[in-house]
């Protein structure tokens, strides 16, 4: 993290209009002994000479990662090495790029000043993503001599986004024309048309928290706003699996129990389970589970919710599996406020790597609101029309307000009924415009047996076509394999070459 937007140090080393940034040694800003020194380290040192050695290739040294479109189905983690902080704080193994969630901004205000037509039309896809639902963000046309012109009579926001076509010459006396009628404590993120080393360490070095090259993505963009405002205590954030059933019956919650059942034994990976059917939740029948406290618990009391806290309010299925029953009575009519629904989902993804949703079949504001910010999205429908006409309007609906993240998946579930009409599970897909990622046969006998015991389909049957087909879906959320148990015969030293 950089130190605050203050402009121009008190001793400055001479930096002139006509000075020319270079990469030799004559540098003036790594000669000078009035450089400063509490920067922790170079993170171009080991930058070649020459960014652009590749003719025709264009080298951006000021991005942490290249930005990638989440139609990739492979979301990059925004946070450093947040993977291998995650692995070291729970002592997992070895989790696959992208597995964890994506953290979203706080309620700050953001101004963004573009000069650039693409540049507004980005900040523009940034503003309406759902990592930026809380922040209230604002564009405006003019870029960095407008957002000066502008501060001079008003106050400067969080953060401030500028964007500059000019040379280092013109760029940096403007900044510190902005420096000086920025309140204390903004931050400042600059978009700049040059790709310099030395201008990025100046810009550093004089309190800019970030500067980005063209072409500006809009996660680039995001993952930028997002970084600032990490909470460096969290060691990660964990990814958010939302399930939905189409309608009444189509079994999403016994697809989701499995799933992180999966997640947590066969990937072992620490998993937490949040039924938030609150009236009719069956997880803690699934798990053979009847916990004292549970999530209905935690939505009463969202603000008191600390880690102990929620750690004395799970209830531990396994070593890697935790379960947020709900309290399924009716005694109580839950009128809870969406906001204690959001406060509580993310308080418990800093807990786990992967976090089950577990959503009733009802439409309400929170319910909404859960399905948009979770990192993924599973649709479970069985094949007939009703579910087709909700898991399309489903769908369609998450799609058009997620334009920056993957699709939903689709799950279609007790395909095959004995006597029940169905709608080819090939027509059902393309009704929707996704190919289902997952299709589960009916076997009453199977899935009856597994509810009754309280156990997983897995625990039942590990080679049933229903089993193999979650464990894929578990790979593919988890984007990995699973680990290889390494069987060693006990005769197997004898043999070993001497």
């Amino acid at each position: 993290m950089s130190r605050p937007f203050t402009g121009p140090d008190d001793e400055d080393v001479g930096f002139g209009a006509d000075d020319e940034f270079s990469l030799d040694a004559a540098d003036p800003w790594r000669t000078s002994a009035l450089a400063p020194k509490g920067r922790a380290e170079d993170p171009f040192a080991d930058v070649p000479s020459d960014p652009y050695a590749v003719p025709g290739e264009r080298i951006d040294p000021f991005a942490a990662e290249p930005a990638r479109a989440y139609a990739e189905d492979a979301p990059i983690n925004p946070v450093g090495d947040m993977l291998a902080n995650a692995e070291a704080a729970l002592g997992h193994g070895a989790m696959g790029e992208g597995a964890l969630g994506e953290a979203s901004v706080p309620r700050i205000a953001i101004h963004i000043f573009c000069e650039r037509q693409d540049t507004a039309a980005v900040a523009d896809k940034a503003r309406r993503d759902r990592r930026m639902s809380r922040a209230q963000t604002t564009v405006q046309a003019g870029g960095l001599s407008a957002a000066v012109d502008f501060y001079r009579n008003q106050p400067t926001p969080s953060l401030v986004i500028v964007e500059s076509q000019d040379q280092a010459d013109v760029l940096i006396p403007q900044l510190d024309a902005l420096a000086e009628v920025c309140d204390p404590g903004t931050k400042v993120v600059v978009i700049g048309a040059h790709n310099d080393i030395a201008l990025y360490r100046e810009l550093m070095r004089r309190g800019v928290s970030e500067y980005l090259v063209p072409p500006l993505q809009t996660l680039q963009l995001i993952r930028a706003i997002t970084t600032l405002y990490s909470d460096p205590s969290a060691p990660f954030v964990g990814r958010q699996i939302a399930f939905i059933g189409a309608r009444g019956g189509s079994g999403s919650s016994t697809i989701a129990h499995n799933l992180a059942h999966i997640l947590s034994e066969r990937m072992q990976t620490n998993t937490v389970i949040v039924d938030f059917d609150l009236a009719f939740g069956t997880a803690g029948l699934d798990f053979n589970q009847d916990p004292l406290q549970g999530v209905a618990d935690a939505l009463h009391q969202p603000d008191r919710l600390d880690p102990v806290l929620l750690e004395r309010m799970m209830v531990h299925c396994t070593e890697r599996l935790s379960l947020f029953a709900a309290p399924a009575n009716l005694d109580d009519d839950y009128d809870i406020s969406p906001e204690a629904f959001e406060e509580v989902a993310g308080k418990i993804r800093n807990t786990a790597p992967f976090v089950v949703l577990d959503l009733p079949h009802l439409w309400s504001n929170w319910v909404r609101r859960m399905l948009l910010a979770a990192d993924d999205v599973i649709v479970t429908a069985v094949p007939d029309l009703a579910s087709l006409r909700n898991a399309k309007n489903i769908i369609d609906l998450v799609r058009q307000a997620r334009p920056n993240d993957a699709p939903p998946r689709l799950i279609l579930n007790q395909v095959g009924m004995p006597g029940r009409p169905e709608v080819p599970a090939k027509d059902f897909a393309a009704a929707l415009g996704i190919e289902a990622s997952l299709i589960v046969g009916f076997d009453a006998k199977l899935f009856g047996q597994a509810a009754n015991n309280g156990q997983m389909i897995g625990e039942i049957n590990s080679r049933s076509k229903a089993a193999e087909g979650l464990e894929r879906l578990a790979q593919l959320i988890a984007r990995r394999d699973a680990p290889v148990a390494v069987k060693t015969s006990a005769l197997s030293g004898l043999f070993k070459r001497k």
